[in-house]
């Protein structure tokens, strides 16, 4: 009998199953496993668990590779970039000094938030079964291409 702490208890690998989306992703924002809420996502500053210590998830298989990276440079971009600009507006400043300022604004605030991000991304990948979460195999040769050779 499985208990209610149970992943394939609540969720299972069944696609009939809802994984609810924007929870998912809040509780990877929060660095949080996305099936449960209780585990830790991440053993190291980027290094996501194997398995979920509170509910036994499987994390091993996520593949967040690029698309973290991504949006922390999109989205700090704008800002930084914003920023920047109503500075250069209000005060005159030399070069120097908005290197000065908005340099480490970057670098920190890229390391801040480049963690909740990925783990965003993982629960993500964990509300829509992708790359494994969902129990079937995600390596390519399990995939028929029309003209590959067998």
């Amino acid at each position: 009998m499985s208990t209610p702490t149970d992943p394939v208890a609540r969720y299972g690998d069944s696609p009939d199953v809802e994984r609810p989306l924007g929870r998912s992703i809040m509780r990877g924002l929060l660095n949080r496993c996305p099936a449960c809420g209780n585990g830790k996502l991440f053993r190291a500053f980027l290094k996501p668990v194997d398995h979920c210590a509170a509910c036994g998830e499987a994390m091993y298989h996520h593949r967040s590779d690029d698309l973290p990276p991504y949006i922390v440079i999109l989205v700090l971009g704008h800002v930084v970039v914003g920023g920047y600009m109503l500075t250069d507006m209000t005060f005159v400043l030399p070069v120097w000094v908005h290197m000065a300022i908005w340099a480490p604004v970057t670098v920190i605030t890229a390391l801040a938030c480049i963690q909740p991000i990925k783990g965003g991304v993982i629960g993500l990948q964990w509300a829509l079964r992708m790359h494994g979460f969902g129990g079937e195999s995600d390596s390519p040769d399990d995939y028929d291409i029309p003209g590959r050779p067998d």
